[in-house]
């Protein structure tokens, strides 16, 4: 039976482990058409494999994806919505187990918003609105108890410069 002190030093470890070796798995959290591909081209794209089910079609490909990355020791991103903590749960589960960190970006949701970016998508970009609503309807506002590391959020300016900052809920930094 491992001790409290050992468990300390375990802990400890483990995020030595996390930060020299970059392991990171990033998740996205928010409705459709708020930037998280954007967002992705411009933050992770030459550090991070981007996983989404829009390239790859099928959860069985989405699986094989990230054991790739796990076992690779490669950061990626799950550019999914991901709205409710049960979508996010697999996610988490899978990259504690290995070691990995896990960071959230919450996009905030301002559904006209969305639905105006979205009227101006091509082809099978645009998707119905009430497929926006549809997700928005069932947006679960992330916290840190889901299992993140850390948390931010993320919001487009009026300049369409995207905006991040620390993760706030109910007026408190995270």
């Amino acid at each position: 039976m491992e001790t409290t002190q050992e468990a300390a030093i375990t802990r400890c470890l483990l995020l030595v482990y996390k930060e020299v070796f970059g392991l990171e798995m990033i998740i996205f959290i928010g409705i459709q058409a708020v930037g998280k591909s954007e967002f992705y081209k411009h933050q992770f794209c030459n550090t991070h494999i981007r996983i989404n089910l829009d390239m790859l079609k099928t959860r069985n490909r989405e699986k094989i994806f990230i054991e790739a990355c796990i076992r690779a020791k490669q950061p990626f991103v799950i550019d999914n919505t991901n709205p409710t903590v049960n979508d996010r749960k697999k996610y988490i589960d899978i990259a504690k187990t290995e070691c990995f960190k896990v960071v959230g970006y919450f996009f905030e949701s301002n559904v006209t918003e969305a639905l105006a970016r979205n009227a101006n998508r091509k082809g099978k970009e645009k998707l119905p609105a009430v497929a926006i609503k549809s997700t928005y309807a069932k947006l679960e506002i992330p916290t840190l108890e889901e299992g993140f590391d850390k948390l931010f959020n993320v919001r487009i300016n009026p300049n369409r410069d995207f905006m991040v900052e620390t993760y706030t809920y109910n007026g408190l930094n995270t």
